[in-house]
């Protein structure tokens, strides 16, 4: 498989070139309805605008190509993707090409890779359009054999003739096949009919990924391309005042200083960019750049200032009448607050970004999470129309949100505007984890009340953070933190708890900062669920029941019971031993549902261990098993490490934690066995890559509480320190 970058028109044309013959793509109507149409861009009239996505295309020679509108972060998007057009197009899954589209959502569609959007988002279209193309083939084949096509069937990349046995390859019919209209009435296969989707399968990336031949961000190379490192202020929000390069330029390689800006958010922060022949001189000149800072009078937060804040913020929320009356009739009642500190994204490939800025146009290349917003942003910035902005995308070395922001591709954009030539902009550790943004910490008060049967009879939840939308405009100096309440969803909580819970408020309230904050894996599921699930399983205690017992009472949904029951069975939960403690919790987020149960012993030093993980994943419609085992895995050592070994705390308007030896992540010797088991149910696809994360941290320490007694309310703790 090679990978190379496409647009439309050299898709289209590259095709002819190459004796493709049959080209599908996939749109949604203008009716509103769900279901994709399906077109031949060749013989099909479409109105300007009509957002297409899904390209699949078939030669000659019977390759077959699919345009992939989605990043690929480890997350297996390059494996999934084809196995969902092999199914219904009946070829082998190695008989499909994947390779990525540029920016560009009039032709394939919207292009974001978040919300673990990939199959539950793509699946109606790839599936539509494999099954149409195959539809096509064989009236093609029946044409050609003079038969019914009732008579004709799709197999291995071929269509055969029941009766006579005769075959011809897709190959050979795709030239007649794409003279045909798509056809719109079509039946997709039953889940019992699948050969290739449900199925483990080697991933098409890994060989490429061991061998050294996939291109990553930083792989990426351009004839005469520059290299550039930014000096920036490790205070949030300070401007450049002057800076001494004079050393800098004694560097052999270094070709130009100049001061830089990045937008974050409303706003735009400066630096002073190094820009060299080579990474390396960069690099060291930065290393001899004097730079001073001028303070823009923004306040210089720490972390205590910041709880401070969270937890006054907190109490301004007051009380919601109506959920008070109701609590007070309950006969015991339970108030807590649990903490949640800011993290970093900390991707193993760190921020990086290609740009060629010429006068008329701009082509980007890197590890790109966001290719639409991106191509928007850098045609609204430097003033050039839309359709000469190229957003190329690489494979990205992880991404949690992070490189879905717009920053380090404008800085790349501006460099290479002011020095005329392509460069490459790499941010450094340092940089990546001091600059931000961070996912924000989050506080949080709780309150519960039983009735006399021990049913959770009033729940309330009120949370203070900092807002990701308030960041777009500036707060007004002097404009207090505004709270808020609403009655509907809480990120992580189970929705079906509002049908088993008689009376609930949910409440929050943004807390202004300059720190700046965004999206992190599972964004705020990965701390409402740590509080919520928490404090559910404090609440069965109070109640004297067992904490499996007490959720199931309180989730009348079956498909939620169902999810209790099973995960409770494969951690043998009613036979758990009296020296080991067992947590469970259970959240969802992005459609996908999951719950961890979480084991913990003494060691022979008397410190507790993780002894044993169990996660059971309900994303309902699935493709491929090992891939979600393989996310649920990566999000339970990621939740693991946000739980027990790391943090962003700041001083002096800084964040303190700068590289891994302050912000370590686990282990290899700190990772407990892990078993990620599915659920099989006839639901709609959901989310896979953020739900498996949120879940861990309660568990675990509801498993704490079950072996020590001693509740976890803040987050992140040492293990070590628990007695």
């Amino acid at each position: 498989m090679k990978l190379q970058d496409i647009s439309r028109r050299g898709f289209l044309r590259q095709a002819a070139w190459s004796g493709a013959a049959l080209t599908l793509a996939a749109y949604l109507p203008a009716d509103g309805q769900n279901l994709p149409d399906i077109i031949n861009p060749g013989t099909s009239g479409i109105a300007p605008g009509t957002e297409l996505m899904s390209w699949i295309s078939i030669d000659a020679s019977g390759k077959i190509t699919l345009v992939c509108n989605r990043s690929e972060m480890g997350q297996g998007t390059f494996q999934a993707l084809p196995q969902m057009l092999a199914e219904e197009l009946e070829v082998r899954l190695e008989d499909v090409q994947i390779i990525f589209a540029p920016a560009n959502p009039e032709k394939y569609g919207p292009q974001p890779q978040e919300g673990s959007f990939s199959v539950r988002g793509w699946a109606p279209r790839l599936l539509r359009s494999g099954a149409c193309a195959r539809v096509m083939l064989v009236e093609a084949a029946a044409a050609e054999w003079k038969v019914p096509k009732e008579e004709c069937f799709a197999e291995n990349g071929a269509v055969i003739h029941r009766v006579s046995n005769q075959k011809l390859s897709y190959g050979a019919l795709a030239p007649k096949a794409a003279l045909l209209t798509p056809p719109t009435d079509i039946s997709l296969k039953k889940r019992a009919d699948y050969k290739i989707i449900g199925k483990s399968a080697p991933r098409k990336d890994i060989p490429l990924k061991t061998n050294g031949s996939a291109i990553f961000g930083l792989d990426k190379k351009l004839p005469g391309m520059k290299y550039a490192v930014i000096e920036r202020s490790k205070r949030f929000r300070e401007a450049v005042r002057s800076f001494d390069d004079s050393e800098t330029r004694k560097v052999p390689g270094v070709i130009q200083v100049l001061k830089v800006n990045r937008p974050i958010f409303y706003q735009f922060c400066e630096g002073v960019a190094v820009v060299a022949d080579s990474l390396w001189a960069a690099m060291q000149g930065r290393k001899l750049l004097k730079v001073e800072w001028e303070d823009l009078g923004f306040e210089h937060q720490n972390t205590a200032s910041l709880e401070k804040q969270m937890r006054e913020n907190l109490q301004k929320l007051g009380q919601q009448p109506k959920f008070e009356v109701e609590y007070a009739r309950t006969v015991k009642k339970l108030e807590v607050a649990y903490e949640t500190p800011y993290q970093s994204h900390s991707c193993m490939e760190p921020l990086n970004c290609i740009a060629d800025v010429r006068q008329d146009n701009i082509e980007i290349w890197g590890p790109i999470q966001e290719a639409n917003w991106i191509q928007a942003d850098l045609s609204e910035h430097f003033k050039i129309p839309i359709a000469r902005v190229t957003v190329h995308m690489t494979f990205l070395g992880g991404g949690f949100g992070r490189k879905g922001f717009n920053d380090y591709p404008y800085e790349a954009a501006f460099i290479s505007k002011e020095i005329q030539a392509p460069v490459q902009v790499v941010w450094t550790r340092e940089d990546d984890m001091t600059a931000g943004p961070f996912r924000p910490g989050a506080f949080y008060t709780l309150k519960g009340g039983l009735d006399a049967k021990g049913h959770l009879h009033a729940f309330q939840a009120n949370m203070a953070t900092q807002w990701l939308g308030q960041q777009w405009s500036p707060q007004p100096p002097g404009v207090p933190d505004i709270p808020g309440y609403n009655t509907g969803d809480l990120d992580g909580l189970l929705p079906a708890y509002r049908k088993g819970i008689p009376h609930y408020s949910f409440g929050g309230t943004g807390t202004h900062s300059p720190i700046p904050v965004m999206w992190w894996r599972s964004v705020y599921a990965s701390t409402s669920g740590f509080a919520c699930e928490s404090f559910i399983d404090e609440m069965a205690h109070l109640a004297g029941k067992d904490p499996v017992r007490f959720r199931r009472e309180h989730l009348p949904d079956p498909r939620y019971r169902a999810l209790v029951d099973k995960l409770a069975e494969l951690c043998g939960w009613s036979s758990r031993g009296r020296k080991t403690g067992w947590g469970v919790a259970f959240t969802e987020s992005f459609t996908g549902i999951c719950g961890h149960a979480v084991k913990v012993m003494r060691n022979a030093e008397g410190k507790v261990r993780i002894e044993k993980v169990v996660a059971l994943m309900d994303c309902g419609w699935y493709v491929n098993p090992d891939i979600i085992r393989a996310q649920v895995e990566g999000a339970i050592v990621m939740a693991l490490g946000a739980a027990t070994t790391h943090a962003t705390t700041f001083e002096d308007g800084k964040a303190v934690q700068q590289n891994f030896d302050t912000y370590p992540m686990p282990r290899m010797a700190d990772i407990p066995p892990i078993e990620v088991h599915i659920m099989e149910n006839d639901e709609k696809p959901g989310g896979v890559g953020e739900p498996g994360l949120p879940p861990f941290a309660p568990a675990l320490a509801n498993a704490i509480f079950d072996l020590t007694g001693q509740r976890i309310r803040r987050l992140p703790f040492s293990l070590d320190d628990i007695s």
